[in-house]
């Protein structure tokens, strides 16, 4: 794991890319106001690809006027001082006419997903846990029961006030019940009782951390329906813990966008079965996803929207 992506400081994908481009810009720019290049770092894009995490800067090209540089020439500039210095968390290409692509590596997304999972997001790491103590109940009887989607409200539509955000605390509930079915079948391990005062939501003894990773360094992750959720993990995290945009989000949609990849995912990538039998670190690594959901869920449900984020309904 990457002690440079500091991900007790840097949550948001965006700003561990817009901290480095902020120190190369003071390194190889001058003349340049903080201001502006406060303003270059907002035009710092997120790629839609859903198979990689990529973030695209035009910083080169907005920018080689000023600096009476050529964008290549700056753009290049930039990039191999950024490679010097954490080549391992970013891949970083230089695209004609100037534009800068950095692609997170696997090994960095599995250090990202895990400090989901441990509890950083937000920068205070609480866990909405107001009935942790009931939490133990929650679940399936049998593990084949956890890998039939189940899209249906439990609950008349009429005693949801707002369906959609129902929706996303069914998410919510959902993910819940599955990490403690695992639990007892032994697929991982948590600390019992689910502690409410934790610093993270799930304390997890084993496998600690969770193998995102196969032996050559490739993230487990590898479906298009597994790609989906995390690319919607990182825009919402990007819009929690990025000042320049959150003021402006929709956090109603983004939420229910997310639990809508959930469901997806769910529906599609198997836990229990064959894969738990098979491919136990598959099925872990999967876990792990639906606890890294869970987290980013609660967060934007009781800080964002102020609803409750239940365990389940």
């Amino acid at each position: 794991m990457h002690d440079k992506l500091l991900v007790s400081k840097y949550t948001s994908i965006k700003q561990l890319v817009s901290s480095h481009l902020r120190k190369s810009l003071s390194i190889n720019t001058f003349t340049i106001k903080s201001i502006c290049i406060k303003d270059e770092i907002k035009n710092l894009y997120k790629g839609r690809d859903n198979s990689r995490v990529l973030y695209i800067s035009g910083v080169a090209l907005r920018l080689s006027k000023s600096q009476n540089r050529k964008a290549m020439e700056l753009a290049s500039a930039i990039a191999s001082d950024i490679s010097g210095i954490c080549g391992d968390v970013f891949s970083i290409q230089i695209v004609p006419p100037g534009w800068i692509h950095f692609e997170l590596t696997d090994s960095t997304l599995a250090t990202w997903l895990q400090s989901l999972v441990v509890g950083s997001l937000g920068g205070e790491g609480s866990g909405g846990a107001g009935e942790a103590g009931e939490a133990g109940e929650a679940g399936e009887d049998e593990g084949d029961e956890g890998d039939k989607a189940n899209n249906q409200c439990p609950m008349p539509n009429a005693q949801c006030p707002m369906p959609n955000l129902f929706a996303v605390q069914y998410a919510h509930a959902r993910c819940c019940s599955l990490v403690l079915l695992a639990h007892r079948e032994g697929l991982i391990k948590l600390r019992e009782p689910v502690p409410n005062t934790s610093p993270a939501f799930w304390s997890v003894i084993a496998p600690n951390p969770i193998p995102w990773l196969n032996c050559d360094g490739i993230l487990r992750l590898n479906h298009p329906d597994e790609h989906r959720l995390i690319a919607e993990l990182v825009q919402v995290v990007d819009n929690i813990e990025c000042p320049d945009i959150s003021g402006s989000v929709k956090w109603e949609k983004v939420t229910l966008n997310l639990s809508q990849a959930f469901e997806k995912f769910w529906s599609n990538c198997r836990i229990w079965g064959e894969v738990k039998i098979t491919s136990p670190e598959v099925a872990q690594a999967r876990l792990g996803l639906l606890m890294a959901t869970q987290s980013v869920l609660r967060y934007v449900l009781e800080e964002n929207l102020g609803v409750f984020a239940r365990l389940e309904l």
